[in-house]
């Protein structure tokens, strides 16, 4: 589907006065003292003198996308996030390289573009190749759940996987609310810009003591709309997920972002967000895998927390966008529990792949180990790794390992790479470690002594560099399904 025509996306009638506008006349907004004139000096308030006009345009086209109809429909939670995130909004500004955060990642391309809400919901045809081997799809396209695509009754009893608003008033709900109102609430602009142009929220719920571990649930975001390349137009999506693990209670989940196939090579921006709330003692294993067109841009938000005893475990593999940005934040709400994180980049041709990560430790015996790996292919690309652990005063007898590896196979090919490890605690165990180079040349001699020609040599060494975090993905379709993209992408370059 093509952007920019004469039919863009605008709302189906005038909406009311607007949150985002109405907080901008509120006497609690924010405000400069400003003259009137020169020649009277008499000072006056301004009203949100301090916010981005540009920002505040963006946010006014997501608002202006939500009919008054679906407004008036959504469901609390829903129109809460909205409330607090317009709110937020007034003192955020869109970064720039003299941001520490984005020191060397470059939104340029953003800023420049034709920034465009996607559309209302779409009709998908029965042919819309949304597949999963799990029987568990949960299928969310341009941020709204997809019920008509969707495979979800073979779930446990208890389980719920849908739209917030298809879940009945009673626990489920309230622990919902709950989860999304105790959530971090110091995210960045693009995580703001998420909750006011939010078009729905999909929900995971797992109640206590049951067990999702066999069959993951397997949740494609899929992106419909698309600009053609080089006419500055860039469809938003602004997907949101929350996913909530009760005390003892055990999921797998399969989250992938993808273009429907007829937009493999157009342009857009996914600015997505998923939640995850786990309770004491459960645990949540999260394959992250992100296979987005290379002219799209892509920046998600995960923030995960965790009670006492709890098990996370996230594998990452990231191979699309022309811009991908990973910020992930997690923290330990209790003692004894582990943390486990495994990442792994490939920068082709004009592509960023950057991770800025933060894990905050702030009780004892808590465990995290960390493992990023990035290979940067092309000359134009980047690699970009910010991670922080920060171990606090009370969190006694940690152990917090980060590592991180990148291989750069072509001339000028670029990578930035923080490992930081904060500690105040003093009974701790802790490293890290960074390395970036070019394959060894003692390994292309080994294989080369046993007969192997050198290209062999080569891809053999490179696809088992990333080896290690994809052998980590626990169910075996997605495991070979990504293992046959990569080869496929590292035998082209």
């Amino acid at each position: 589907m093509t952007c920019c025509s004469s039919s863009a996306p605008v709302a189906a009638s005038a909406p009311p006065p607007l949150p985002l506008r109405s907080l901008l006349l509120r006497p609690g907004a924010a405000s400069l003292i400003l003259p009137v004139s020169r020649a009277s000096r008499r000072l006056v308030p301004v009203r949100a003198a301090l916010s981005d006009p540009f920002v505040l345009e963006i946010a006014e086209k997501f608002e202006d996308s939500l009919s008054s109809a679906a407004a008036a429909a959504s469901p609390p939670p829903l129109q809460k996030l909205r409330d607090c995130s317009s709110q937020s909004l007034l003192s955020k500004r869109w970064p720039s390289n003299k941001d520490e955060p984005f020191r060397f990642t470059n939104l340029a391309f953003l800023k420049s573009s034709l920034l465009l809400p996607a559309s209302s919901p779409i009709a998908l045809p029965v042919e819309t190749p949304l597949d999963s081997p799990s029987p568990h799809l949960l299928a969310v396209v341009d941020g709204r759940v997809a019920p008509s695509v969707s495979r979800l009754d073979a779930l446990p009893t208890g389980v719920f996987v849908g739209s917030v608003s298809a879940i009945p008033p009673g626990p489920t709900l309230d622990r919902v609310v709950s989860a999304l109102t105790g959530g971090f609430t110091d995210g960045d602009l693009f995580w703001d810009l998420n909750g006011v142009g939010a078009p729905d929220l999909a929900v995971i719920f797992v109640p206590a003591g049951v067990r999702v571990v066999d069959e993951p649930i397997h949740v494609q975001l899929c992106y419909s709309e698309g600009g053609d390349v080089g006419s500055e137009c860039l469809p938003v999506s602004n997907p949101r997920v929350l996913v909530v693990a009760e005390k003892g209670a055990e999921v797998v989940i399969v989250e992938e972002h993808l273009g429907i196939e007829e937009n493999a090579e157009r342009c857009y921006w996914a600015n997505s967000v998923m939640e995850i709330s786990i309770g004491e003692g459960a645990k949540v294993v999260h394959s992250y895998l992100q296979k987005q067109s290379v002219n799209a841009a892509h920046i998600k938000w995960t923030s995960t927390r965790q009670e006492a005893s709890s098990i996370y475990e996230l594998i990452e593999v990231s191979t699309g966008g022309r811009l991908s940005r990973h910020n992930l934040h997690i923290q330990q709400l209790g003692p004894d529990t582990v943390s486990e994180l495994a990442a792994f980049h490939i920068s082709r041709n004009n592509q960023t792949q950057d991770l800025h990560s933060t894990l905050i430790l702030d009780h004892p015996r808590g465990y995290s180990r960390q493992l990023h790996k990035c290979i940067v292919s092309h000359s134009s690309g980047q690699a970009v790794f910010d991670g922080n652990i920060r171990v606090n005063r009370f969190a006694q007898q940690t152990d917090a390992g980060q590592l991180t590896r990148t291989l750069l196979l072509a001339p000028h090919a670029t990578a930035n790479v923080k490992p930081n490890l904060q500690i105040i605690a003093d009974d701790v165990k802790c490293s890290h470690g960074a390395a970036i180079s070019d394959l060894e040349e003692d390994q292309l001699f080994y294989f080369q002594a046993r007969g192997i020609d050198p290209k062999t040599a080569r891809d053999a060494l490179v696809f088992s560099f990333g080896a290690e975090v994809i052998s980590r993905i626990p169910f075996e379709p997605i495991k070979k399904s990504v293992s046959s993209q990569l080869k496929h992408l590292l035998s082209t370059q």
